[in-house]
This record gives C-alpha cells, structure tokens and sequence, in this order.
C-alpha cells in the first residue's frame, strides 16, 4: 500500500499526515488526531456513532476513507460546542432533554442534529425524527432524544 499525505481542517486546526489509502476517516480522526470523540462500532455504517461533519454535511466517518477528506473541513462531537466552551443549542437540548444513558451513541446524534439545525438550516421535528433512524442507541435512550429533537424544533433550545 503506498501512503498519502493530506491536510484538512479538524474543528478549526489544520491536521496534515500520511495516511495508507485505506485507513477510514474515522481511524484517521482517532488514531491521528485525537478526536476519541467519534466512535467506531459496527464499522457498516448503520448505527451512526461515528458521524462527523464534512464541509457541514453527515456522514458515517467509518465509510468514509481518510484521503476523501483531504482539504474538507471536519466537525467532530469536540467541536460542536462554543469556542469560549458554552454548548451549541444541539448539545443544551440534549442535556436539559436527558438524552443520554451511557453516552456512545451521543456523539453521533449531536452531529446529525447540527447538521441539521445549524445555521440558517431549520428543520421540523418530522425531519428531525427521520435522521435518526439512522442511529441506534444501546441504552435505548430514544425518548429523551425524542425531546430533544421536539425542543429543538420548537425553536426552544438555549
């Protein structure tokens, strides 16, 4: 396997490395970066736990090869919140909603969730509820983040 040398930018930090072609941008944004943050678990693509945002879109960082990301911008969970350390109006909700048990499936959903409602993007609750069918929580934490996501339509969110 030759390697290949790509930059991108990871929360707002330039990160340049040699990376193999086949190393997922998932791996890439552990195991080069630092960023624990995104969780790797069925490595298919279905349960959501490692969606990050690429230049503002979701996507599965386990399906995504490394080198795809070369000169992207990366948002991963570390970054959601507020420079100053405040959380983004996706991770208040979530807190003040309870919709979290264990914590593994949270990364992913936050990042669906801000994808979805940052900006001047406003989606309805019906939308809301559709992107998480791609995600599937252990805990069975579902209703809190049914409230979260009822909250964050409604405008309500801090």
């Amino acid at each position: 396997m030759s390697d290949h040398e790509i930059s991108m930018t990871v929360n707002g930090r330039t990160c340049t490395s040699r990376v193999e072609g086949r190393m997922t941008l998932g791996d890439f944004l552990r195991e080069k970066v630092g960023q624990t943050g995104v969780h790797m678990a069925c490595e298919h693509g279905v349960c959501g736990a490692c969606t990050i945002l690429v230049d503002g879109l979701a996507v599965r960082s386990c399906l995504m090869f490394a080198v795809q990301a070369d000169g992207a911008d990366v948002t991963t969970v570390e970054g959601a919140a507020a420079p100053d350390g405040s959380l983004s109006p996706v991770q208040q909700a979530m807190r003040e909603c309870h919709a979290l048990q264990c914590g593994f499936c949270t990364p992913g959903v936050v990042m669906t969730l801000t994808s979805l409602t940052q900006g001047a993007t406003k989606s309805d609750e019906k939308t809301l509820l559709n992107a998480m069918s791609g995600h599937l929580c252990r805990c069975t934490g579902y209703q809190g983040i049914r409230k979260a996501i009822k909250q964050l339509a409604a405008g309500e969110a801090a």
